[in-house]
């Protein structure tokens, strides 16, 4: 099945280790040398068969962006 999406950041990336609790997955990603962290349930998790190793993309969507700098 093919899909498109509204999201235009998509980053393709490699699972490099996942935390799972009991509801929630923090799934760690390798996104070709920056660590991105996803939080998903643990039954997405399951459902798309995330082991270490895996190729996927990370989608973000985000109405708001923060940007800081040091004092």
């Amino acid at each position: 099945m093919t899909m498109r999406l509204s999201a235009r950041n998509k980053i393709p990336a490699k699972v490099i280790g996942i935390t799972r609790g009991e509801a929630t997955a923090n799934v760690a990603l390798d996104a070709g040398g920056v660590r991105l962290v996803a939080s998903i349930t643990t039954e997405a998790a399951s459902e798309l068969g995330l082991a270490e190793g895996t190729e996927v993309i990370a989608v973000i969507k985000a109405s708001d962006v923060i940007v800081a700098v040091p004092d």
